[in-house]
């Protein structure tokens, strides 16, 4: 177990990744603006903030700053684009897509990490190359159904063309 987590904070950083992956997928799939997905995206967002947390707290890969830092980095910008349309609600006509659109490149990117952590764990195959691969698949998949859905996403939340 040791060499998963490497100490506690990899212990609370595993559990967080673990709700933030459960919390992430259902906000994608169910139905938005719902007193539930309301509940569920905070426990998403406190999740993701717990995850950030102890990812920059942790260096035993690369003794330092690392990738996996500074895709954080991406991901906490992410979170915090979602959510400020959510609190200040402007520009009053894309607000909801906005935060669509930022809390779902999060949780793609939640997938990407996900990946990326387990295909670095094969044996005898390159680090960096398996991150790369982890990380453009899933960012290639998910930019595909993006712009498979962004009509009818932009049509769901009110934005006209």
């Amino acid at each position: 177990m040791e060499n998963l987590v490497g100490n506690n904070i990899g212990v609370v950083h595993l559990i967080s990744s673990c709700f933030a992956l459960i919390f992430g997928t259902y906000i994608l799939i169910a139905k938005k603006g719902t007193k539930q997905h309301i509940k569920i995206g905070y426990l998403y967002v406190i999740a993701m903030g717990i995850l950030i947390l102890t990812a920059f707290m942790i260096y035993r890969l690369f003794n330092g700053w690392g990738i996996f830092h500074y895709t954080t980095l991406l991901n906490l910008i992410s979170i915090i684009l979602g959510m400020v349309p959510i609190w200040i609600k402007k520009p009053v006509y894309k607000w909801k897509y906005l935060h669509f659109s930022f809390m779902y490149w999060s949780v793609i990117g939640l997938y990407a990490a996900f990946a990326a952590e387990i295909l670095v764990r094969i044996p005898e195959t390159p680090f960096f190359g398996m991150i790369g691969i982890a990380t453009g698949t899933i960012m290639l998949i998910g930019g595909i159904i993006f712009g498979i859905n962004k009509a009818k996403w932009e049509k769901m939340f009110g934005i006209e063309k």
